[in-house]
């Protein structure tokens, strides 16, 4: 049996996940649960690690997290670190529990071209485990609530835009009349999700196109099942539409983008990538795990294993 060498978490929102890892980076388990930051109510964070990892509780090896676990709500807040950020950098920073129990990753934070700042918790490290430290410049999207378009080159975080695609199409479908002709989904050969994509990857402004998805539907152009179908493919692609152009006005040619997600919302990116003209690229599974590796191992908390 491989021996474990480190326990890694990634800790979110509404989520955690655990890894138990062995000293050549393979993942020997993995654990989740709905022990997200904002799910514990009066659960203390030393319990809920303790309920996570409980098969592996006496396992003597070093634990680091990364996620919302570093956050003002969590268990300690780890500082952010500024764009551009290595991966020696960040693993230089971690920030201890004040029982020693688990190390936290530090976020990122950088500021766009109007001096706006933006931040990410928990990407960072998915990135730097989607692509290799001795790898090329790189442009990955990571598909979500608030998805992420970064450019990381050789270790380096160099920067990153955040956009809030995942939020806005719940909001929409659930607070707003876009909405209300809505049924079920039914768009078996996707035909509304590639025209609401055609629709957001157009040059049209975003409060008028997205109207769309009523006056169609009033019109009978289209059916009541394809109206989420649609209105995903419409943020969906206006958010591919955007995050290619902060790339290229970065001074990447935008033309191949790897995709860090899910299976589900990874191929829809891929399929508005295409539309696009843009080749998408799917990125490794278990990232988080594979970075908080690369971490722990940086940090020296890992020793170095030989054939």
């Amino acid at each position: 049996m491989n021996p474990c060498a480190l326990i890694a978490l990634d800790w979110g929102t509404t989520r955690a996940r655990a890894y138990r890892i062995d000293p050549g980076g393979r993942i020997l388990d993995s654990r989740v649960d709905d022990l997200g930051v904002q799910k514990l109510g009066r659960v203390r964070f030393a319990e809920a690690l303790d309920r996570l990892i409980a098969p592996w509780r006496d396992d003597p090896v070093p634990r680091i997290a990364c996620g919302m676990i570093g956050s003002r709500q969590g268990w300690r807040e780890a500082p952010y670190v500024n764009c551009p950020a290595s991966l020696a950098r960040l693993s230089g920073e971690l920030v201890e529990t004040d029982g020693g129990e688990i190390a936290i990753v530090p976020g990122l934070a950088t500021r766009d071209a109007s001096g706006v700042p933006d931040v990410m918790r928990g990407e960072e490290t998915q990135l730097l485990g989607a692509v290799a430290p001795d790898a090329p410049r790189r442009l990955v999207v990571l598909p979500g609530t608030h998805s992420k378009w970064a450019l990381v080159e050789r270790g380096v975080v160099l920067d990153f835009a955040t956009f809030m695609t995942g939020e806005l199409f719940d909001a929409m479908i659930g607070h707003t009349i876009l909405g209300r002709l809505a049924t079920a989904s039914a768009d078996p050969d996707g035909e509304a999700f590639a025209r609401g994509v055609e629709r957001g990857l157009g040059p049209g402004p975003t409060m008028h196109d997205v109207f769309g998805a009523r006056t169609l539907a009033l019109t009978g152009e289209l059916a009541a099942g394809g109206i989420r179908e649609w209105l995903s493919g419409f943020v969906i692609g206006r958010e591919v539409r955007s995050g290619r152009v902060w790339a290229q006005q970065a001074g990447d040619d935008a033309s191949r983008v790897l995709i860090v997600g899910g299976e589900a919302l990874a191929g829809r990116y891929a399929k508005a990538l295409a539309l696009a003209g843009a080749a998408g690229e799917r990125g490794p599974a278990d990232a988080a795990a594979v970075g908080l590796y690369r971490m722990a191992r940086a940090a020296g908390r890992v020793k170095e294993v030989f054939a």
